[in-house]
């Protein structure tokens, strides 16, 4: 295991040398964030719940609990669905305050909900029914779909809920490509609209209702609203306003390149150090593709910088983009910024190309920082010239950790840390690496005395 303390050295030439700016407003914490916005989803599942018991005076008999069952289930899918298109709506204020891995994770729990409940809904009902009417289930289904308005239609939106949970599955998901999964997802949004008539048309607690009409259609447009503006029409409009373009390509190792983008008014983006966007490069390849690229470098009102890993064919095409190309933009997205931090001192740890929002955060978050930089190999280390140039600048340390772990041992064990890094547990720690790293050395710093709050990891997967 090479270590390097790069803050005692000359400056190194390097492309980019700044000084560490002060962070803007200092960012809503994450875990008081996620509590306010956890309970007002669970206030408004409340208050689906409390639609069914006012308009249900009294449950008698096993068809008439099994109907009521899949009644409650019925509302809170169709209550869940939403809460599940608003999470990935692109609203930056959830966005930046909760930050777009906890997003993603709680996208992921509430879809397998969503999925569950529709399912749940569907048999209930069915059973209920041929119990109250003393029919066969499959009669009983036969008469619902054919003979109830919109319940077709319903029953394809839970057939495309469950399809699109199939293809999220942990053991499925890693075999697809990024873009198809991505792209398969915006079933979701079909499944939303067929689902929405049938609430209205059969749902028993909106027949004769007006306001829970009316609360519903606010609900469903509210949301519908937020997709269209944040996730269709501000890209558009950011792209004609921007004029983002490649100023070109460079090649920081033999499977990793930086591409460079410029376009006008870039301040007005507000991006920080540690965010990242989901690029659209508008070649005849790639133009259908928006895949999410952290930046790793920070701002600039002149330009953006992203390094891509080659992982696939949309990264692995990236390195052969012209100056010239035209991209389009959405975000800045995430709150794995300076912001974050507490303390004056400052952790950070890099694994592979996990190094580039750690990249941009070194030169920009205020203290005393220590980046570790975790690599299988020398050709595997990214931005040696620019991470020393930068740690002398500033007076900060970089210790590279690499070769195989066969031969250097395990560096994310507590006792590891502790002795690479004195005082550990008093500083804010920004991680971001590997899913098996990441995961290892969230273990050895809860277990070195860190605290969760004051560990800061995001993931850019979703």
């Amino acid at each position: 295991m090479t270590t390097i303390d790069a803050g005692r050295q000359g400056r190194a030439r390097g492309r980019h040398t700044p000084t560490p700016g002060r962070p803007r407003a200092r960012a809503v914490r994450p875990g008081a964030a996620a509590r306010v916005t956890l309970a007002l989803i669970g206030a408004g599942a409340a208050a689906v719940v409390a639609l069914w018991w006012a308009d249900t005076p009294v449950v008698a008999g096993a068809g008439d609990w099994l109907t009521n069952a899949g009644r409650i289930t019925g509302l809170l899918a169709g209550y869940a669905i939403v809460v599940l298109l608003a999470l990935m709506a692109r609203v930056p204020a959830l966005e930046l305050s909760l930050g777009a891995d906890r997003l993603a994770r709680w996208h992921a729990m509430g879809g397998r909900y969503t999925v569950g409940l529709a399912v749940a809904h569907t048999l209930l009902i069915i059973w209920g029914y041929a119990v109250t009417g003393h029919t066969s289930v499959a009669a009983q289904t036969a008469s619902l779909v054919l003979s109830y308005p919109d319940v077709l239609k319903a029953t394809v939106a839970v057939l495309l809920l469950v399809g699109v949970g199939v293809i999220s599955a942990r053991a499925v998901r890693p075999r697809m490509r990024y873009e198809t999964w991505f792209h398969l997802h915006f079933y979701t949004y079909l499944a939303a609209a067929l689902a929405f008539g049938h609430q209205l048309s059969d749902g028993a607690e909106f027949a004769g209702n007006r306001p829970a009409q009316i609360a519903w259609y606010a609900l469903y447009g509210g949301v519908g609203a937020l997709l269209v503006w944040y996730r269709f029409l501000t890209p558009v409009v950011r792209a004609f306003r921007h004029r983002l373009r490649v100023a070109h390509v460079v090649r920081e190792a033999p499977d990793v390149v930086s591409v460079y983008i410029t376009g006008r008014r870039l301040g007005e983006l507000r991006a920080e150090a540690g965010q990242f966007f989901r690029w659209r490069f508008l070649t005849r390849d790639l133009w259908w593709a928006a895949n999410p690229y952290s930046l790793s470098a920070a701002p600039s009102p002149h330009e953006l910088r992203i390094t891509v890993k080659d992982l696939g064919d949309h990264s692995r095409t990236l390195a052969r983009l012209r100056p010239g190309t035209r991209v389009a933009a959405e975000g800045p997205y995430g709150a794995f910024t300076a912001g974050r931090a507490t303390r004056r001192r400052v952790l950070m740890i890099a694994g592979g190309v996990g190094i580039t929002p750690i990249r941009a955060l070194f030169e920009t978050v205020p203290g005393e920082v220590t980046l570790l930089y975790r690599a299988s190999g020398p050709q595997d280390v990214v931005f040696a010239g620019e991470l020393s140039a930068i740690a002398a600048a500033r007076g900060a340390t970089v210790r590279y950790l690499v070769g195989p772990r066969a031969r250097t041992g395990d560096p994310f064990t507590a006792e590891a840390l502790a002795a690479l890094v004195p005082g550990l547990r008093d500083h804010d720690v920004y991680l971001c690496g590997p899913p098996g790293m990441t995961a290892a050395a969230v273990a050895a710093l809860r277990r070195a005395g860190v605290p969760r709050r004051r560990v800061h990891h995001e993931s850019f997967e979703f």
